[in-house]
């Protein structure tokens, strides 16, 4: 665990997905998603840089199981990027269920970057797609607006969470993930793993009370 931190102005906080489909009720609903809401938005309130993700798929999109017949969902299969999880249809673009939670706290973000735009190709990350070759130029901007340390959270942990604080690392920040402001699915034991990926990667693992303003 990390010690207490005071928030600084080249730190930024990256809120991951907090979309109505993967909360109560959703297509793709991570358990006790909407919880960490209050958490989120206090955060919002500490930190002077804020971005904001949303997955936006188009319709049809190659990581819903409906798009590959005889498929089951959350069968993995090989994509030409690499293995790939089926997922329900979600976060469609235009839809109720890909938009921000009603009450997370968004006036404050000077970004909302939208993931998983190309049909062929997930992303988890905010930072590059599953090709591991598109970037969606965050890892820049960040370093343009002098950022040294990034903060996630979000949805959910063990996918684009984990994926986003990855890349950060790998973009040369100083990389934490706020772990009660984040909520796992755990898919075959995926949210032990991303732990011990994130760890033995250098990103640091920190609870909202103990980001101080």
């Amino acid at each position: 665990m990390a010690d207490k931190l005071a928030a600084r102005d080249d730190d930024a906080l990256i809120v991951v997905d907090v979309q109505n489909d993967f909360v109560r009720g959703g297509a793709l609903a991570v358990p006790g998603g909407e919880a960490i809401v209050p958490l989120v938005n206090r955060l919002s309130g500490v930190f002077a840089q804020v971005a904001l993700t949303q997955d936006w798929h188009p319709r049809g999109h190659a990581s819903f199981a409906s798009s590959h017949p005889g498929a089951k969902l959350f069968d993995v299969i090989d994509m030409p990027y690499g293995p790939q999880v089926l997922w329900p249809d979600h976060c469609v673009q235009g839809t109720r269920g890909a938009a921000l939670v009603e009450g997370l706290a968004v006036d404050s973000a000077f970004l909302v970057l939208r993931k998983g735009t190309h049909s062929g190709v997930d992303s988890y990350s905010a930072f590059v797609e599953a090709d591991r070759r598109t970037t969606t130029g965050l890892g820049g901007l960040l370093a343009a607006r002098g950022v040294g340390r990034v903060f996630v959270c979000g949805l959910a942990t063990d996918f684009c969470v984990a994926f986003t604080a990855l890349d950060a690392r790998a973009a040369g920040f100083e990389t934490y993930v706020v772990e009660d402001a984040c909520r796992g699915i755990d898919l075959d034991g995926s949210l032990a793993s991303a732990w011990r990926a994130m760890t033995r990667h250098g990103v640091k693992r920190i609870q909202s009370a103990d980001i101080v303003v």
